[in-house]
């Protein structure tokens, strides 16, 4: 059976409520305008990137726009991802710091995260190993086995990403309802963890 022990803060937490007692903070998520207005940004910024994104996966996969050169597609849609990414990535920075305590102990938004990792790591590995002989496949109309695995990782990761941002904004698995002992220790809930007693 499970029984309730004392829980300590972990390094995350006591920085989620060191950013909480911020009066800018506060003042962002109580803003009538300012919230609604990053949160409205990095929404567009979001589709801007992951949209741009999708393209150029698709032609990886050798689904959509066969005809045009990998590379010569990418030079065109470079420039407005990068910038899509940038915003995003400010105005998602600015969400957390309007209401990082909850954030923090969002189930969403830690797997989010591990999948930001995940979409990273797979577009170093696109870049550093699989591109490498990019001239020997950039007209073909399906490229290799390794190239299309590498977009349908990226297009299943920021898919998840998406979801996983907008379910943040639903309390079902927060720390301040009962909870199952999973999700206690998945939400990293500061009050108590469940153990398994001896």
């Amino acid at each position: 059976m499970y029984r309730q022990t004392p829980y300590a803060p972990s390094p995350l937490r006591s920085f989620a409520e060191w950013l909480d007692t911020h009066a800018w903070s506060t003042a962002l998520h109580e803003s009538l305008w300012m919230y609604p207005l990053v949160n409205s940004t990095h929404v567009l910024t979001v589709t801007l990137f992951v949209g741009l994104l999708l393209m150029v996966d698709l032609r990886l996969l050798g689904v959509a726009f066969k005809e045009t050169p990998v590379s010569e597609l990418t030079s065109r849609l470079l420039p407005w991802s990068v910038a899509g990414f940038v915003v995003m990535c400010a105005s998602g920075l600015l969400l957390f710091y309007a209401i990082p305590l909850r954030t923090t102990h969002s189930v969403w938004f830690r797997v989010k995260v591990v999948l930001l990792c995940v979409g990273a790591i797979n577009a170093w590995f696109f870049h550093r190993r699989v591109s490498k002989d990019r001239d020997r496949w950039d007209s073909q109309p399906k490229p290799p086995v390794g190239v299309r695995f590498t977009a349908a990782i990226s297009l299943l990761t920021w898919t998840g990403v998406i979801v996983m941002g907008r379910m943040i904004a639903y309390n079902w698995f927060d720390c301040d309802r009962a909870q199952s002992a999973f999700i206690v220790w998945a939400a990293g809930c500061a009050t108590q963890v469940a153990e398994l007693s001896p």
